[in-house]
């Protein structure tokens, strides 16, 4: 059975790259060209096989939903490409970042044509409410990053206003993914909202542990620098977590480390180490582990679709990354 599972998932991820393949094209070779480069960079493209995943929830055929689910891809590729020219980086998945190929102006100008050119396909495609959703979701994308940026270097941010920003950041994207899977698929009200549960939930936890990654992974799996959150200053969930109840001598050299311009290898090697002494990791763990139980839990009313097994393959898969 469990073969089975995981050949139906490779299925999912094949369909979604054999029609970025074969079928993308925006009409603007330049723009095209840049978005291919990051598509060939890989990706796990969950969001896809979510709408996928949905939609045979439903007791649809994934095949009649590529192209909404390569939009979802998409909306999440123009997003990085904006997110690494404000972030100044150099690389993304292990490859140069956009801009440093094309450059800023050529990068911004493609990420905003490729979020026009997707929803003058969702708006002239889809009924509603899935235009409605999908442009609620960018409003939200782009919210949550300013709200992260606002709370760059703040040790007093609350974990709830870190999980706002992960929901509006991250989480939304999933859950939009799952929710029109969803409703194109046919579902009902109820089930819908399990999968956009889900996908909400599971959102979070990817956030939490991309996170995690961050200061605990291997660079060359994460594809850019370890630790490079804490080069950008932001605070994140092991961060915030570490400081819950920690003693004034931690918090003062976290203080002079996000005051100073100190970027180091061995400086941050040093604020990784104290960081996971003092519980960052293992509490970012619980909390990880605790938000992919409420998204399993959300999946209840789909009964025991072959969908529902696979997402909780999925969601149980995060845990061990």
């Amino acid at each position: 059975m469990l073969q089975k599972k995981r050949a139906s998932e490779r299925d999912l991820f094949t369909l979604v790259e054999d029609f970025f393949a074969n079928s993308f094209s925006t009409g603007n070779e330049l723009i095209t060209e840049a978005v291919r480069r990051m598509l060939a960079a890989g990706g796990k493209r969950l969001r896809p096989r979510f709408t996928l995943l949905s939609a045979e929830a439903m007791g649809a055929r994934a095949t009649d939903h590529l192209p909404l689910a390569a939009y979802m891809e998409l909306i999440h590729v123009a997003t990085l490409i904006h997110d690494d020219v404000v972030d100044q980086a150099e690389t993304r998945r292990g490859v140069n970042a956009t801009a440093i190929d094309f450059g800023n102006r050529i990068s911004v100008l493609a990420g905003d044509y490729l979020f026009a050119w997707i929803f003058k396909n969702v708006t002239a495609g889809y009924p509603h409410p899935v235009p409605n959703i999908l442009s609620s979701t960018l409003a939200d994308i782009t919210d949550g990053e300013v709200l992260q940026l606002r709370a760059l270097g703040d040790l007093n941010l609350r974990l709830s206003a870190y999980v706002e920003v992960a929901t509006k950041k991250t989480a939304r994207l999933f859950a939009a993914s799952c929710e029109c899977g969803g409703i194109m698929g046919g579902g009902d009200a109820i089930v819908v909202k399990a999968v956009h549960d889900f996908g909400l939930y599971y959102g979070i936890a990817f956030q939490m542990q991309d996170d995690l990654l961050d200061m605990t992974g291997d660079e060359i799996a994460l594809g850019k620098p370890v630790g490079n959150d804490l080069r950008e200053k932001k605070m994140t969930i092991p961060v915030i977590l570490a400081l819950d109840g920690a003693d004034r001598k931690f918090r003062g050299d976290l203080e002079r480390f996000y005051a100073e311009d100190d970027e180091t290898r061995e400086r941050i090697a040093g604020v990784v180490r104290e960081i996971g002494r003092h519980g960052g990791f293992v509490k970012t763990k619980v909390a990880i582990a605790e938000y992919i139980e409420r998204a399993k839990m959300s999946l209840a009313p789909l009964g025991n679709v072959a969908a529902r097994a696979e997402f909780v393959a999925i969601a149980d898969a995060l845990l061990k990354s």
